[in-house]
């Protein structure tokens, strides 16, 4: 998930055990089993190993438990990991790095993760097979999966490069003993009234205030509910940057929380950020999707590290104290699609493994009941929005109803090979001025210098 779907502090540390694959092109990757922080040596043959490539261990979990552990892995056939976190581009890079030499390298990459704001980037290269040609999978495989995961990881020859086991819609998740105080009610639908459109969210915000409490953490928080409603890309097909309205909607709402006191002035995944949304904190709610509910908020809001293995502490007061609404816009965030790489030499364990993982929905049904993400199957989430499942970390909510009603809206015509770079760059420059060190007018110059200096092809319109 996921980019889209970064770890906590605490877990970043732990995948640099895992792996150190990142810190250099001499290391070795992680074997399956092994104990934390341990290698293994490179595969004596590559047919024998698969090998796979990602940023965190969401995807490392779902393969262990529903494909290894089910008995689903071939005998005789060994999984190497190579984890190396996404912070500084170190994945792109590593993973950049070793495609380039996979026509000669001993050990071939078989499978790698890519997320929603660098898809574009892989699907629109050679080195990617193509889902149906190359791997197998068939229409009829793939026909519950929802449309836009489709979309985002077709190239522009229409060919699908990949395939995900999850949907990313966005929610509202709030505190429900902050909503009490705040409203005076917890429900989600009542709550929902309250912050329907960005004028009620605005408004609640300023009682927020007044009774003590802060509507969001920090600058980045609603980026996404802007940035996934564009109107059109950030770049046109004459190289040409254009801004559209909403994103400096995003800018004055920001700038307003920040002077007002509205928001607690952190930044996504800081230390701080991450302690606002335990015991302690004050914060009313974060918008997050699916992944970020039950992979980073639950972390999150335990406040203890789980060890390997270990029961999830839940008796520290906040387990069950959150809920989630729809909130002011539907989007969507992030989301992990796997890979065939090209020059796989186990394309029948690829194909099996994206079959079994993302078009099978016994399997994906459970991996909601398990894990209460929101797996990329209409059917089985259907059937469970309709049920009465209920999450005991979101005190007894069926969220998957709420998830099931926005990903159909989730519309993708605006992606582009650019918004990784933009959101970086955007988010970067503006901060300052939400710091008060530049003017609005110079954040945007400060923008424009350091996206040209990404990406030398753009141009800024006249």
């Amino acid at each position: 998930m996921k980019k889209i779907q970064k770890a906590t502090a605490a877990l970043l540390a732990s995948l640099m055990l895992v792996s150190a694959a990142g810190c250099g092109g001499n290391t070795t990757p992680a074997a399956s089993g092994a104990p934390s922080g341990s290698a293994a040596p490179a595969s004596t043959d590559s047919a024998k190993t698969l090998r796979i490539y990602g940023w965190n261990t969401e995807f490392q979990e779902r393969f262990n438990k529903y494909y290894k552990d089910a008995g689903k892995l071939p005998d005789g056939i060994k999984v190497e990991w190579v984890i190396t976190p996404s912070e500084n581009n170190a994945y792109q890079n590593k993973l950049d790095a070793d495609l380039k030499m996979q026509d000669s390298a001993a050990d071939k990459i078989d499978i790698f993760l890519i997320e929603a704001d660098n898809a574009l980037k892989y699907v629109d290269s050679d080195y990617t097979l193509d889902v149906k040609a190359d791997i197998g999978l068939t229409d009829a495989d793939m026909k519950d999966q929802f449309e836009y995961t489709k979309d985002i990881t077709t190239d522009s020859k229409g060919k699908l490069k990949a395939v995900s086991w999850q949907a990313t819609p966005g929610l509202f998740a709030y505190r429900r003993s902050i909503a009490k105080a705040v409203l005076g009610t917890d429900d989600p639908e009542k709550v929902q009234l309250a912050l329907s459109d960005w004028d009620k969210f605005n408004a609640t915000a300023k009682t927020a205030h007044d009774k003590g409490y802060k509507m969001l953490s920090g600058y980045d928080d609603s980026y996404r509910t802007f940035s996934n409603n564009i109107s059109s890309q950030w770049v046109d097909d004459k190289d040409t940057i254009h801004i559209d309205p909403i994103m400096m909607k995003w800018v004055d709402q920001t700038k307003e929380f920040t002077d007002k006191s509205y928001n607690n002035k952190t930044s996504l995944w800081a230390p701080e950020w991450q302690a606002d949304q335990g015991p302690n904190g004050k914060v009313f709610g974060f918008f997050y999707s699916t992944w970020g509910i039950n992979f980073t908020l639950l972390k999150n809001a335990l406040a203890k590290p789980v060890a390997e293995g270990g029961k999830e502490e839940v008796g520290n007061g906040i387990y069950g104290d959150y809920a989630v609404c729809q909130g002011p816009a539907n989007y969507y965030w992030g989301g992990s699609w796997i890979c065939g790489a090209k020059g796989t030499d186990n394309v029948d364990i690829v194909r099996d493994v994206m079959k079994t993982l993302t078009c099978d929905q016994a399997t994906m049904k459970q991996i909601t009941l398990d894990t209460e993400d929101f797996t990329n199957n209409q059917t089985a989430m259907g059937e469970l929005a309709k049920s009465d499942y209920k999450s005991p970390f979101l005190g007894g909510q069926n969220h998957i109803a709420l998830f099931a009603a926005a990903a159909p809206k989730i519309n993708m015509k605006n992606l582009s090979k650019y918004d990784q770079g933009m959101t970086e760059e955007f988010q970067k420059a503006f901060k300052d001025y939400f710091d008060g060190n530049v003017s609005k007018d110079q954040a945007l110059d400060n923008f424009y210098r350091a996206i040209m200096e990404k990406y030398p092809n753009l141009k800024r319109a006249s």
